[in-house]
């Protein structure tokens, strides 16, 4: 008996001691986890702390960003708004010289106006004198034989041979009256001459027929003379004239690109130089850019020309891309401050698709640079072109955008009609008209000394 509980004494304390380590084993393992639980949450809450820090320089950073971007537009609409007052001043600066330049035309109009009926008034007078004189002249004839009389007149001994008059064509061309008015219906076969005289000064047949039926309308079987038909025609002309006389308009952007363009031999080259030395006499920085690249004869002429405008050529080596040179024209004049880029090209036919192509390319690297430019594209028309200045305006316009005319050359054999046909299609700006080749034989055009030119009707 002792033995057996002896023995269960020993099972039961081996059990405890079993259990005893179980639970040491079990508590130690306990203590493990917790300690692993506890380096996890540090690592968690590590982690999270880095985090939120991130956030916090990220929003941070974002709210530098912001406003930054709320200064930057701040200072650009601030820009804006000195711009707009900068514009607005030199817009009603601008009108204000137009109103007072308008206001000075017409109380000069107004003056011609008054000297015009004065010396209508004097024309009556004496034209009433030269009938009292004939009618003086028929007495004297009454009782004389014809040559006798114009003898007597004459004051010498023998008759004088009469006088041929200048035909229809001749007085309308601007050679001298006889004293005598001879009035002539305006019929079908005047108005037929008329129109014949027309056309035959480059104006168009179109433009032509306008102008006579404009002439005939209230007076068609009325008698004029050849100085009322001579006014007539200048007014219908100075009417069609008078919207497209207008300066090449000055922009407040810098550098303000000018094209220049137009066929070979028009007078591109001579034109810009002399543009350059009015702008420059303005008060304008003005670049030339030689693209004529393909004639080295070209870019001497234009420095030439540039010389004598006191304006600085900016050139290339013959045969560089004009595009190329276009666009390093344009870098080199915003640096220097310039007012005015004046570009020259080479000159073109209109009916080469190739060489319109290579005008074309010049505008489209022009427009990367500055995608409104060029501000101005001058077509300059050789006056001696006749008809075929229509279809140049025409083909130039759609590669170009030409914005206006300058023609050349009417100070030789040129009627110049021309001009008349091209403001009654196109409705185009003609800024100026070369009377020469000095440097300052480039003038504003003036509607009415043009139509009195044309007509005949300049003073002499």
């Amino acid at each position: 008996m002792a033995e057996a509980e002896a023995t269960k004494q020993a099972e039961e304390k081996a059990r405890q001691d079993a259990e005893t380590a179980r639970q040491v084993e079990a508590a130690a393992l306990a203590a493990k986890e917790a300690q692993q639980a506890a380096a996890r949450l540090a690592d968690e809450q590590q982690a999270q702390e880095a985090h939120a820090a991130e956030v916090a320089a990220k929003l941070e950073a974002e709210a530098k960003a912001e406003q930054a971007r709320q200064e930057a537009a701040a200072q650009a609409e601030q820009q804006r708004l000195r711009d707009a007052e900068k514009r607005a001043a030199d817009e009603a600066r601008a009108a204000k010289e137009a109103a007072e330049a308008e206001e000075a035309e017409r109380m000069a109009k107004q003056a011609a106006g008054d000297a015009a009926a004065q010396a209508k008034l004097a024309e009556d007078a004496a034209a009433q004198a030269a009938q009292d004189l004939e009618t003086a002249k028929a007495n004297v004839v009454a009782a004389l034989d014809a040559p006798q009389a114009a003898a007597i007149l004459a004051g010498t001994d023998e008759p004088e041979a009469p006088v041929k008059k200048p035909g229809l064509l001749g007085r309308m061309l601007g050679r001298k009256e006889q004293k005598v008015v001879v009035r002539r219906e305006l019929d079908d076969d005047m108005l037929e001459a008329l129109e014949e005289l027309l056309i035959a000064s480059d104006m168009g047949v179109d433009t032509s027929l306008r102008v006579t039926a404009n002439m005939a309308e209230g007076r068609f079987g009325k008698k004029l003379s050849t100085q009322e038909i001579k006014d007539l025609l200048a007014s219908e002309i100075t009417k069609i004239m008078e919207p497209v006389a207008k300066p090449m308009p000055i922009y407040p952007k810098r550098p303000q690109v000018v094209l220049v363009v137009g066929v070979n031999g028009s007078g591109k080259t001579t034109t810009i130089g002399k543009l350059a030395l009015q702008f420059s006499n303005a008060g304008k920085k003005v670049v030339i850019a030689a693209g004529d690249t393909f004639r080295a004869a070209a870019v001497e002429q234009l420095q030439v020309w540039g010389d004598r405008a006191g304006v600085p050529v900016l050139t290339a080596p013959e045969g560089s891309d004009p595009a190329s040179l276009a666009f390093e024209a344009m870098e080199k004049a915003e640096a220097d401050g310039a007012d005015l880029l004046m570009i020259d090209t080479a000159g073109r036919l209109q009916n080469r698709a190739d060489l319109m192509e290579e005008l074309a390319k010049i505008v489209r690297v022009i427009r990367k640079k500055d995608e409104t430019a060029p501000h101005n594209t001058l077509l300059v028309l050789d006056a001696t072109t006749g008809q075929n200045a229509l279809n140049q305006v025409d083909v130039f316009s759609q590669i170009s955008d030409v914005s206006g005319l300058v023609m050349t050359k009417l100070d030789g054999t040129a009627k110049g009609g021309v001009l008349v046909a091209l403001a009654d299609k196109f409705g185009l700006p003609i800024h100026a008209i070369g009377v020469g080749e000095q440097i300052d034989d480039l003038a504003a055009f003036d509607p009415e000394e043009f139509a009195q030119a044309l007509t005949g009707t300049a003073t002499e």
